[in-house]
């Protein structure tokens, strides 16, 4: 359904209360895939518009803690892309081994599928003792979901078949136990995460990292927001350090383009300069 003139009002003067009232800045996400969220999101809460919509969640905190879920896109899954995996595997970990140690941060982790994917490929390269994944989103019933490391046993097939096209060395089913609410995921494995509240469009660096993986983050938001983000990662980066992107993705015609070097060009892997 096409925007209204009134409705694109209405969106600009939300977007402006959340950021007052909750220091939540979604002011620069993409206003067409924002939209036909919230769109959803006022039928869900019963809002005939987004004016009343924002009414409730000024005055209702609750409400804008379940309204989170409507700003942020939670589609995840474990080696989403199998390609991608199987190039940092083969390609990526060979260079970070050669240091003593390895720092990776996650931004948009979502629900977290990613995040243990890498975990289980540095498990098997013998890395995972001395790596830090740094697992970041703004949205906190993401970061609990990631957290626990428990998922629903319908995706399973889907997970295991993703793990052996990425190149997995065993079989998905010894990292995890079934239990009554999904399969849980080795604790071992979360012995090096760190998860944490932060965001691409307010917060600061807060660590010197080999690797940044930020998938499929960038394509919502708009070109100011986009720059911002990618100026975070090619701070966060060591010298000669890594960027994942979504294979929606590039940095050609971002401005950072000559910061970097394409690395595996086909998976969006780059390499800073």
């Amino acid at each position: 359904m096409p925007s209204s003139p009134t409705f694109d009002i209405e969106l600009t003067l939300l977007l402006e209360a959340v950021y007052q009232r909750y220091q939540h800045d979604f002011r620069h996400y993409a206003r067409s895939s924002l939209a036909r969220r919230l769109r959803q999101a006022m039928e869900d809460f019963g809002c005939r518009s987004l004016s009343h919509l924002q009414e409730r969640l000024l005055h209702e905190p609750e409400v804008f803690a379940r309204l989170l879920g409507y700003f942020t896109v939670q589609v995840s899954e474990m080696f989403r892309d199998p390609p991608y995996f199987r190039a940092l595997r083969e390609q990526v970990l060979p260079v970070l081994k050669t240091y003593p140690s390895v720092k990776i941060w996650v931004a948009g982790c979502s629900s977290g599928e990613e995040v243990w994917s890498l975990a289980i490929l540095l498990a098997e390269e013998d890395m995972l003792d001395r790596a830090v994944l740094y697992a970041t989103d703004i949205n906190p019933d993401a970061l609990h979901a990631a957290e626990t490391g428990i998922y629903p046993l319908d995706r399973v097939a889907q997970y295991s078949q993703s793990y052996r096209d990425a190149g997995g060395k065993r079989s998905l089913s010894d990292y995890y136990t079934a239990g009554e609410h999904g399969v849980i995921f080795d604790r071992a494995l979360r012995r090096g995460m760190v998860f944490a509240d932060h965001s691409l469009a307010t917060d600061s660096v807060f660590s010197e990292v080999h690797l940044v993986s930020c998938r499929n983050v960038l394509i919502y938001f708009d070109r100011e927001l986009q720059q911002r983000a990618l100026g975070l990662f090619l701070d966060a980066l060591t010298r000669r350090g890594f960027l994942g992107l979504g294979n929606r993705e590039t940095l050609r015609f971002s401005g950072y383009e000559t910061r970097f070097s394409e690395f595996c060009a086909e998976e969006r892997i780059y390499q800073k300069s």
